[in-house]
């Protein structure tokens, strides 16, 4: 492939995942404005892209028109892979990064991958036929799943934690089951991902997002990169140790924050303080959070605490980070600011002050993408997959 060609490739494959001005465009592809201004171009006179008003910025010359892909059938699929959910999203990569159709299920990896792959390739097949394709159209699948991921190998990292076995693998199978490639990566890593391209923090040097569910982890990007660590364990927040003489985590570590702020705890906690009551006791972290927002003075406690304590690991993070912005996403997001504002009392009571000075711009805030979050940073991985594949071929 000519270095003209692969350019544009590049660049098609950028407007693929979002459609952006050309400034946009060269800043995500690391691509001179001149190389891209020509590229787009050439395109346009092919009849590839559209050039189209964003009204969002009107009357700002250049700047307020994108660039878009024109009449493309190719279908991009993205599917958050979780403990007790299913999310797909299927998106025409000729359409507006929005414009995403959404399957969901309650369902997830703890019934196991005999079970759930199934589901999942009914559950893609449904939400690609509401784009008006066929799976034939799909070019791309990427999965987010709440486990670590060796960026070398694209499997689970050791220690391989439950639901997953050693030699468990939900993209091969999935990838079998579909007939197309399919690539994975940890879910809070995709969060990041998705929160830095479509989230509002795509102009920032370090972005942190907090997945907090059944798990706890975190997605850190520093320059633009996702940052997995030599053996994808980076960004492992729920296994920091929060009490050396707390209750063993899977993992096999002692007093993990995962052990104190999970789901499953936080309604154990509730539980054993209603005992009298066990009529109306929370089943879910869901069920907890609608309590709460209904003032249960219990379910409301529980939330503060884990925002607290959620807050003095994250204190450590912003020392060693220095991060522009924290989004919160996940289950636990869903409590706002029952968990957010104990949250950031909390990192401004352990952080380095400099660290978290609002007036330093730096930020702590819910995630905009809400439980889209990795399903869209799926997507994204499996359409930069494609590019990343052709280089290695190429080398």
């Amino acid at each position: 492939m000519s270095h003209r060609d692969s350019n544009r490739k590049r660049i098609i494959l950028a407007i693929m995942i979002k459609p952006d001005t050309q400034a946009g465009i060269a800043r995500r592809t690391i691509l001179s404005q001149a190389t891209v201004s020509t590229a787009v171009r050439d395109l346009e006179k092919d009849g590839i892209v559209r050039m189209e008003r964003n009204s969002a910025v009107q009357g700002k010359g250049g700047r307020g028109v994108r660039v878009c892909l024109q009449g493309a059938a190719n279908v991009a699929v993205g599917v958050d892979l979780g403990f007790n959910h299913v999310t797909v999203i299927a998106r025409r990569v000729d359409e507006q990064y929005d414009r995403v159709k959404v399957q969901q299920s309650t369902d997830g990896a703890n019934r196991g991958l005999a079970y759930v792959i199934p589901l999942v390739k009914g559950m893609i097949e449904e939400a690609v036929a509401e784009t008006g394709r066929t799976p034939d159209d799909i070019m791309s699948v990427g999965i987010a799943v709440p486990r670590m991921i060796d960026p070398r190998s694209g499997t689970f990292a050791a220690p391989v934690l439950p639901p997953w076995s050693e030699g468990g693998d939900p993209a091969k199978e999935l990838a079998r089951a579909l007939g197309v490639r399919v690539v994975m990566d940890n879910d809070a890593n995709l969060g990041a991902l998705a929160e830095q391209t479509y989230g509002g923090s795509e102009h920032l040097e370090t972005v942190v997002y907090v997945k907090a569910s059944t798990g706890i982890g975190s997605g850190l990007i520093v320059g633009g990169n996702l940052l997995r660590g030599r053996s994808g364990i980076a960004g492992e927040l729920g296994h920091l140790t929060m009490d050396p003489h707390g209750v063993i985590c899977q993992c096999g570590g002692r007093g993990c924050l995962e052990t104190i702020i999970g789901a499953e705890y936080l309604i154990d906690q509730v539980r054993k303080s209603q005992l009298g009551n066990s009529a109306d006791l929370p089943g879910s972290l869901a069920a907890l959070i609608a309590k709460a927002h209904a003032n249960d003075a219990v379910c409301v406690r529980a939330l503060q605490d884990a925002g607290r304590l959620l807050g003095r690991a994250l204190a450590q993070l912003c020392n060693l980070f220095n991060p522009d912005v924290i989004v919160l996403g996940g289950q636990l997001a869903a409590a706002k600011d029952l968990v957010l504002k104990p949250c950031r009392e909390a990192l401004e009571r352990f952080a380095l002050s400099g660290a978290v000075d609002p007036s330093t711009d730096f930020e702590l805030r819910l995630s905009s993408l809400k439980q889209r979050a990795e399903a869209l940073g799926a997507l994204v991985l499996g359409l930069d997959s494609i590019l990343a594949d052709e280089e290695i071929e190429e080398s």
